[in-house]
């Protein structure tokens, strides 16, 4: 699994990265996300991935933490057929493309 950290201050560029593999974690342990309150789940050359960041670009969308899911068994079972799918870790609230700049700002304010 591999987390990259973007903020919304610019045109998602990365602020940090993180780099994990599935081995690297202890078996039932949170994953050790950085601690954002959205969490973007994508895949490796996604066109649609791609295209939900630059809608996050476009809503200048709070900082949020960016997991691949492509060599995570767990977060391929969940998330594989959804991607891109923006999380809310508060609420557990899952908003699943497709989505426009208007939903997105909706989910985004928690509408």
């Amino acid at each position: 699994m591999e987390t990259q950290v973007y903020s919304g201050a610019g045109p998602s560029e990365p602020a940090a990265c993180v780099r994990y593999t599935a081995s690297s974690r202890v078996a039932g342990a949170k994953r050790d996300l950085p601690s954002m309150h959205f969490v973007l789940y994508q895949r490796d050359d996604c066109a649609l991935c791609d295209r939900a960041l630059a809608l996050l670009a476009a809503v200048r969308a709070p900082e949020f933490a960016s997991v691949w899911i492509d060599d995570d068994d767990d977060l391929e079972a969940r998330y594989g057929t959804r991607v891109p799918v923006l999380r809310d870790e508060r609420d557990g609230r899952e908003l699943e493309w497709p989505f426009d700049l208007a939903r997105l700002d909706a989910f985004l304010r928690g509408a």
